[in-house]
C-alpha cells in the first residue's frame, strides 16, 4: 500500500493485527505525496491500497485510477507544535501566544509548502497571515517527518516545529506544545481507496475496513489522529 506520512505511523501499529488475523502481508510505502504521485505514473506501480489527504485522492479518482466506489474516509489530523523533550513547553493557545513564539524561536523546522504536501503550504501561508513571514522564513529549516524532521527536534537540530500531530506523537525525545490555535488550524482528511491495478481487491477491501473499526479508532485517537465521518460516506 502506499501511503502519505502523516497515516502511516498508524497503520504500522494497524497492520501487524491484519497479518495475524488473514494471513496477509502488508507492505507499507510511506512518501510525499507528490513523490506517490509520480510513483503511479509508472506502469510497474500496482499498489492494492492507497492512503492519501481526500482531495488528492478524489484527483485520482476522477482520472480512473481507483476501482469505483472504493473511496472511504478514514481520519483527519491536526497541526501541532512540537519542542525538545525538556525544553520550555511555549505557549501556543492563541493567534498572538503564537505569533510571539514563532518570532522568538532562533530555529523553526516544518514540511517542505512547495512539494505537494498540504501542511507545508498552509504553515508558510500562516506566516503570511500573522504578518511574520520575513522574519521567520530565514530561521526555517525544511524536512518531513517520515524523513527525520520531527527527531530533529529531539536532536536540537531545530528549536521548534510545525509538523502534522500524528507525526510527532511516535517520536520520543520531544514534547508536543500544542496544536495550532483553532483559528489557525487545518485539517487534513485522510482517506483510502482500492487503486485500480492492484493484484489484491477483497484483501485490500479487508484492510480497508480494519481501518474504520471502532478498535481501529482508538488506536488513530492515540496515535494523534482523529476518526471522522463526512456527509456522503
Amino acid at each position: 500500500m502506499f501511503t502519505s506520512g502523516a497515516p502511516s505511523a498508524v497503520q504500522k501499529r494497524l497492520a501487524p493485527g491484519f497479518e495475524k488475523a488473514t494471513g496477509h502481508t502488508v507492505i507499507i510505502t510511506a512518501a510525499t505525496l507528490s513523490e506517490i504521485r509520480k510513483r503511479l505514473q509508472q506502469a510497474d506501480a500496482k499498489p492494492d491500497v492507497v492512503v492519501l489527504p481526500r482531495p488528492a485522492l478524489m484527483s485520482f479518482e476522477k482520472s480512473g485510477a481507483l476501482r469505483p466506489g472504493s473511496m472511504v474516509d478514514i481520519a483527519r489530523v491536526g497541526i501541532g507544535v512540537v519542542v525538545r523533550e525538556g525544553a520550555p513547553v511555549p505557549d501556543v493557545s492563541t493567534v498572538d501566544a503564537l505569533r510571539k513564539t514563532l518570532l522568538n524561536a532562533k530555529s523553526i523546522a516544518h514540511p517542505n509548502p512547495k512539494d505537494g504536501g498540504f501542511a507545508g503550504a498552509h504553515i508558510d501561508r500562516m506566516f503570511e497571515r500573522l504578518g511574520i513571514a520575513d522574519a521567520v522564513r530565514p530561521k526555517v529549516t525544511l524536512g518531513y517527518a517520515f524523513t527525520g524532521g520531527v527527531a530533529n527536534i529531539a536532536k536540537g537540530v531545530a528549536e521548534l516545529g510545525l509538523f502534522n500531530i500524528s507525526e510527532i506523537v511516535p517520536i520520543k525525545g520531544v514534547t508536543l506544545a500544542g496544536p495550532l490555535p483553532a483559528e489557525l488550524q487545518n485539517y487534513i482528511v485522510f482517506s483510502g481507496a482500492l487503486h485500480a491495478r492492484g493484484a489484491s481487491p477483497e484483501p485490500a477491501a479487508a484492510y480497508l475496513r480494519l481501518l474504520l473499526e471502532p478498535r481501529a479508532q482508538e488506536v488513530w485517537k492515540a496515535g494523534g489522529l482523529e476518526a471522522v465521518v463526512v456527509a456522503g460516506n
